[in-house]
């Protein structure tokens, strides 16, 4: 297996496999989404309008197994101002690191390291002073919660990120088990770089 750093073009070509990953792995705990290929287009259209994106890819041969993605976080300023909003914090500072999917088949072998070590050096590049992502927050007695199901905290705090206090975003879509969409909070966790 190899992990690599796409940018431009190759960025480009790889985004169908990203949306087909996103919609299989988010379908599991504790996102629950049930996406569909058209919306994911569209929401990866950020990704090829955004000189400093980057996609970190995972692959097992040829085939994409796995995805990290990221931008300026003042590419997001639609989605993520509010949540930011009295927290001090410049977006034109910070890296968004997006999503990070991988198939299950394929954890535990240390790539959600490298996901975050190639998206901060390329935050690094970008002359970017801080990292941050965001995570859903589900209550712990969720029925659709799977037994043992681990918290990531525990591997974000290792990478040296801590929750934002008080930056939440809330975005919406249609979980596994209902027929609308709904909003979903997810919490921000920031580092320095």
């Amino acid at each position: 297996m190899r992990v690599e750093t796409l940018t431009g073009a190759a960025l480009d070509a790889a985004l169908d496999e990203v949306a087909k990953l996103r919609i299989a792995v988010f379908r599991d705990w504790p996102y629950l989404y049930d996406g569909d290929l058209a919306y994911e287009r569209r929401y990866l259209q950020s990704y090829r309008d955004s000189p400093g994106a980057v996609l970190v890819g995972a692959f097992d041969g040829d085939r994409l197994v796995g995805a990290a993605t990221g931008t300026p976080m003042e590419d997001h300023a639609d989605d993520f101002a509010a949540a930011f909003a009295g927290t001090g914090f410049d977006l034109g500072t910070i890296f968004y690191c997006a999503e990070s999917v991988l198939l299950p088949a394929y954890r535990g072998r240390g790539v959600g390291h490298r996901f975050f070590d190639l998206r901060e050096a390329h935050a690094r590049g970008l002359g970017r002073a801080r990292s941050a992502f965001c995570g859903v927050v589900r209550p712990a007695d969720h029925p659709l919660r799977p037994a043992g199901a681990a918290s990531l905290d525990p591997f974000w705090r290792k990478r040296g990120y801590v929750p934002l206090e008080g930056a939440v975003a809330t975005f919406r879509w249609k979980d596994i088990d209902r027929t609308e969409e709904t909003a979903h909070p997810l919490q921000f966790w920031i580092r320095d770089l």
